[in-house]
């Protein structure tokens, strides 16, 4: 089946050359203007994936990502002004998956969807020695499901963190600089500085740890990276 990519921005000239690009590469495109008619969209098409600008009528961007978090957990890039640092890390703490700068080429930007599809295409993959369940203290990992519950509850996370936790699970106390993390875990060449990572390891504390400001599982290495807590001796 045919990926549907939804294409929100208030240019027409972008949408159209998005969409010429996406087409070509064999993926399904709609489209949106405006925030409102974005989540109209979201609802009536049922996208797998949404390229969203902030500056948006109507609705921005943040706020169309934060409602679309709330009930969807749909693959989303963010289209951001060059330079404003500050939107990306907005966008990245209200659950975008990736982000893209103006001014950037179409083949960035498919490169960007293929990454991104190729990865949340991992649960219909699944062989039986994936279809496993990772149990640490409180937090179970059920690769099957993709879904991750803590304390018995379940935890939506968005495609990016959810890979990252299950990076880190698999090898406990081996410590990470935030380059290996980019490269094993976005998985391509990701242009982006390393605060990408410092705002998805904070989402996972603020979701899994009983105190994030002093986190039990998802550990700092001062200096060198993150790392995923050894199992205490029973």
């Amino acid at each position: 089946m045919t990926d549907k990519i939804l294409v929100v921005d208030d240019e027409k000239p972008i949408v159209d050359i998005l969409q010429y690009n996406l087409e070509k590469e064999g993926y399904r495109v709609v489209t949106a203007f405006n925030g409102e008619e974005a989540l109209l969209q979201v609802e009536a098409e049922n996208p797998d994936l949404i390229i969203l600008d902030i500056m948006l009528p109507r609705k921005d961007g943040f706020t169309v990502c934060k409602e679309i978090r709330s009930n969807h957990d749909i693959p989303i890039i963010m289209l951001t002004a060059k330079d404003l640092e500050m939107d990306k890390v907005i966008g990245l703490e209200l659950g975008a998956d990736d982000y893209v700068t103006k001014p950037f080429s179409a083949r960035e930007v498919t490169a960007r969807v293929k990454a991104i599809l190729r990865r949340t295409q991992t649960k219909e993959k699944k062989t039986d020695s994936e279809n496993s369940r990772i149990v640490f203290g409180a937090i179970i990992v059920d690769q099957g499901e993709v879904q991750v519950y803590n304390q018995g509850e379940p935890v939506e996370l968005t495609i990016r963190e959810y890979n990252l936790l299950v990076y880190l699970i698999k090898k406990p106390g081996y410590v990470f600089s935030r380059e290996q993390l980019l490269d094993q875990v976005w998985g391509y060449d990701y242009i982006a500085d390393e605060r990408t990572v410092d705002v998805t390891i904070r989402r996972l504390r603020e979701k899994l740890e009983n105190n994030p400001a002093k986190p039990d599982y998802i550990r700092t290495k001062r200096g060198v990276g993150y790392y995923f807590r050894r199992r205490k001796n029973i």
